[in-house]
């Protein structure tokens, strides 16, 4: 492989990882607020 080659693929690799990355960062925050507020029916549950 040429060194340009081998150059672009590592970069193509890299800007793949840090968008992964930052999916997977949004994904936690999400997770992590739905487990803070209580899903709409175990609420109903409790009140009922």
């Amino acid at each position: 492989m040429a060194k340009d080659a081998k150059q672009t693929r590592e970069d193509r690799l890299k800007a793949a990882l840090k968008a992964n990355m930052g999916r997977r960062k949004a994904q936690k925050r999400v997770r992590e607020s739905d487990e803070k507020t209580p899903a709409p029916d175990a609420q109903e549950k409790s009140n009922g």
